[in-house]
């Protein structure tokens, strides 16, 4: 990794480190908590940048991860407000599979999000760890094929049915472009790492144990091995596959440290299914933040003493909305803290 010049940074001391420790199984003081969102969809002063400006030159960061990922493979991305990242050309035959770049020079185009990872960690001097995200493969797959976003993925499926060949290649392609760009993002300063299978829940059990698993799983395996080549310290890393509770036991066998839930699994439920080997993230309803202050408080409680003190790390089930009250998200955070702490009295 000493390609990009980043293999030898030197950061500030780690102040608190409850979230990796929770992350690897750990015993923590209190429950560490965190919300998924990109940082401009719900801050007010973000939004007001924003508007003023291209997405891409606003935020060239670790969040643009999905877009960023596949601009570098050679595809055009705009970013559509409202609706998200959206293609010009996107891959309808075969031999489209032709014209993406080399996925070996993708960490190579990407410079510029390793070097906003280095000084997102400079700048937090220590006061948490830093994440580090990347989409899934088959997830980049459906906005390569279905050039945008999609109620169906019908295009990206059809591919799954029809071309199940060209669709391992092209998974294959895009697993070989994330690894590098993974553990560049660690050489980079990232200290855990998110996997986002956000579009989970338009496979169904036998679709994705064919096209999502196997590559959910060679991701984790090869980033690690990799991180060790290059004398680099492991990091936790999470997966996150939306919808995917139709999957929790392979998920939590796929070499991931943690396993994000999203609101639709009961925490006890999941619990019971992936054992006590993984660390399990998650879950409160994102709209659950519309509530007062009062019952969010209610809803955390309940939600910690169902999945317990250990092994946990408390978050929502997707990520914020941008109309979502910052206040809110506080009383969300305080709650977790509040409430885990005295769970571990008692």
């Amino acid at each position: 990794m000493e390609a990009n010049g980043l293999g030898s940074q030197s950061f500030p001391e780690l102040k608190n480190d409850t979230f990796l420790r929770a992350a690897w199984g750990e015993e923590t003081d209190y429950t560490p908590v965190w919300c998924m969102r990109q940082a401009g969809r719900y801050l007010p002063e973000f939004r007001e940048t924003r508007a003023t400006q291209d997405f891409f030159s606003t935020c060239r960061s670790p969040e643009a991860c999905c877009e960023l990922t596949l601009q570098a493979l050679g595809m055009e991305v705009t970013m559509v407000p409202g609706k998200g990242p959206s293609f010009s050309e996107p891959l309808r035959e075969e031999q489209d599979l032709e014209r993406l770049r080399d996925p070996a020079v993708v960490a190579s185009e990407l410079g510029y999000v390793f070097q906003a990872i280095t000084l997102t960690r400079q700048q937090l001097a220590g006061r948490v760890p830093l994440i580090g995200f990347a989409g899934a493969p088959w997830t980049l797959m459906t906005y390569m094929v279905e050039g945008g976003s999609s109620s169906t993925m019908a295009q990206s499926k059809r591919w799954l049915y029809q071309r199940p060949q060209a669709s391992h290649q092209l998974l294959r392609i895009l697993t070989d472009a994330l690894v590098p760009y993974l553990v560049g993002q660690v050489a980079a300063g990232a200290q855990a790492l998110q996997l986002f299978e956000s579009h989970a829940g338009h496979l169904g059990p036998q679709l994705f144990s064919k096209f999502a698993l196997p590559y959910i799983r060679d991701v984790a395996k090869r980033v690690k091995a990799k991180l060790q080549e290059a004398g680099l310290a492991p990091v936790p890393m999470i997966i996150f596959a939306k919808d995917g509770h139709f999957a929790l036991e392979e998920l939590a066998q796929a070499g991931y440290e943690v396993v994000g839930l999203d609101w639709t699994v009961a925490p006890k439920k999941a619990r019971e299914r992936v054992g006590k080997t993984v660390t399990l993230q998650g879950n409160l309803d994102p709209c659950a933040l519309y509530a007062s202050e009062e019952e969010i408080g209610q809803m955390v409680q309940k939600m910690l003493d169902d999945f317990g003190p250990q092994r946990y790390i408390a978050n929502l089930g997707h990520g914020l909305y941008p109309d979502m009250d910052p206040e809110h998200v506080g009383a969300f955070v305080d709650a977790v803290h509040r409430h885990s702490r005295l769970l571990r009295q008692n």
